[in-house]
């Protein structure tokens, strides 16, 4: 395993309506994150393989709340967010319809969508959906 230290991804905030501002310092932590989440998107985001992190609410529209990386910047970000939120809510719409009438249905946990060049991998939660743009090559 290699030990040289990768180049920081660029790490971009998004503010919610109703969140409590974030701290004036150049602290990387939000206030509505939970540490966990801190964590792991730390995590994520210095990974060498990793080309970026998004985090996008869920409803309509989406909206970024939190992205890493320059393939999730400007417009291009805001064509994989709605294209992350397209893809969870027809996945689930294909559940629900498979799983009709049953108490109990399914939900999606997560995916992996492979490309020729990428692989995306997303992680759906009750609040927000993680997507992840990974270069498998690397």
């Amino acid at each position: 395993m290699s030990t040289s230290a990768a180049a920081p991804a660029r790490t971009s905030f998004v503010s919610l309506p109703n969140a409590q501002p974030a701290p004036s310092s150049n602290s990387s932590s939000s206030s509505t994150m939970p540490p966990e989440l801190e964590s792991q998107l730390t995590m994520l985001s210095s990974h060498r393989s990793v080309l970026g992190y998004m985090l996008v609410s869920r409803g309509h529209p989406v909206s970024i709340i939190r992205h890493s990386g320059v393939v999730f910047e400007g417009e291009q970000g805001r064509k994989y967010a709605t294209a992350i939120g397209r893809i969870v809510e027809s996945v689930q719409g294909g559940l629900e319809e498979v799983h009709a009438g049953e108490t109990d249905g399914d939900e999606v946990r997560f995916m992996r969508i492979r490309t020729k060049r990428h692989e995306l991998m997303i992680s759906p939660n009750d609040q927000y959906l993680l997507a992840v743009l990974h270069d498998p090559a690397t």
